[in-house]
């Protein structure tokens, strides 16, 4: 059985389509990325997995459970931790521990045993009954994730789990992750706008577009699909002409164009920048700068959209993004995921 199985699943805010048809799986244990840029819809789909969006359309199974049928099996499976901080300063670690165990319906001597656990598990140990408002960066996050995993979860959702961080830490909270994914097994989904997170962390991506997933795999084969080199050309004047020639040579296996850019992929890339500058020579073309590099998952991203992250990030309106609830009140606060009884 899948850890998330998902079909057709789409969410409509009014005229705005913030998730559209979506079909894929998550595998038990697998550590899964969702890749794009903010307003793709990344959050949108999680808050409606979660049970914080009731879907449009469509339906999905957190291990097995429905997302609309079975509300609390599938909260009661998984663990979530948000973009914004959710935990409260003024509190020691142990206690913001305790008091989300509460909110489960952990008793007393569940929360006893279940706290020096998961504290380890987070590298805290030693910083338990210290107030949160000492704690550093990295410390906050890697406690926001000991939150999730209070009540022992099959599956833990984390959005844009190091936005925020400083180098340093991001390297940290990877290495954290990474961790848990290997020693516990435990199946882990998430969210992001970084293409290095993405590329270190996952097994497998949904690189995700204006409400659709565009390709789903690992990132090494996202990135092979592209073959050889890319060449990143900045250009001036008018460049129609060089684009004609690019379109004859049996070399060029394919290009995109962006507002400055021109990015070709070719083989041995290195032998035929020589080549791509006599050609803009040859029709009065002017290359300002050069960049040949292997593929990533950002030439793959522009291959795919025809644009570059940051250019979808910066074209993307209030109306369009899907990062927030342009709705009808319905609240995606992490408030609304919790037990419904806070047992002493």
């Amino acid at each position: 059985m899948d850890a998330i199985a998902i079909d057709g699943l789409t969410k409509e805010f009014g005229a705005v389509t913030a998730v559209d048809n979506l079909s894929f799986s998550v595998e038990q244990g697998e550590l899964f990325g969702l890749l794009g840029p903010n307003g793709a819809g990344k959050s949108t789909l999680i808050n409606m997995l979660v049970t914080l969006l009731q879907p449009s359309e469509g339906a999905a199974r957190i291990n097995g459970h429905d997302i609309t049928e079975e509300q609390g099996k599938v909260r009661d499976s998984l663990g979530i931790v948000f973009q914004e901080p959710a935990v409260d300063e003024e509190l020691t670690g142990a206690e913001n521990l305790a008091f989300h165990a509460r909110l489960y319906g952990k008793r007393k001597t569940e929360r006893d045993e279940r706290i020096p656990e998961v504290l380890e598990l987070v590298d805290l140990v030693d910083e338990a009954d210290m107030p949160v408002k000492n704690y550093s960066g990295g410390m906050q996050r890697r406690l926001e994730i000991g939150r999730g995993l209070m009540h022992e979860p099959e599956v833990l959702f984390l959005d844009e789990p190091t936005s925020g961080l400083d180098a340093r830490t991001r390297r940290d909270t990877w290495e954290y992750i990474q961790r848990l994914n290997e020693e516990v097994g435990m199946t882990i989904v998430i969210t992001t706008h970084f293409m290095d997170e993405a590329d270190f962390l996952c097994e497998r991506v949904a690189i995700m577009d204006q409400g659709t997933v565009v390709a789903v795999d690992s990132p090494e084969n996202l990135t092979a699909s592209l073959g050889g080199d890319i060449v990143t050309l900045s250009l001036g004047g008018t460049p129609k002409e060089l684009f004609d020639r690019l379109d004859d040579q049996p070399w060029v296996r394919e290009y995109t164009v962006t507002d400055t850019d021109v990015a070709i992929t070719l083989e041995n890339g290195d032998t035929r920048v020589a080549d791509l500058v006599r050609l803009a020579d040859e029709v009065g073309v002017v290359i300002t700068s050069v960049d040949l590099h292997t593929p990533s998952l950002e030439d793959v991203f522009l291959s795919l959209t025809g644009s570059t992250m940051a250019e979808r990030e910066a074209t993307t309106t209030d109306e369009e993004s899907s990062e927030r609830d342009p709705s009808n009140g319905e609240r995606t606060s992490d408030d609304h995921f919790e037990a419904a009884e806070v047992t002493e």
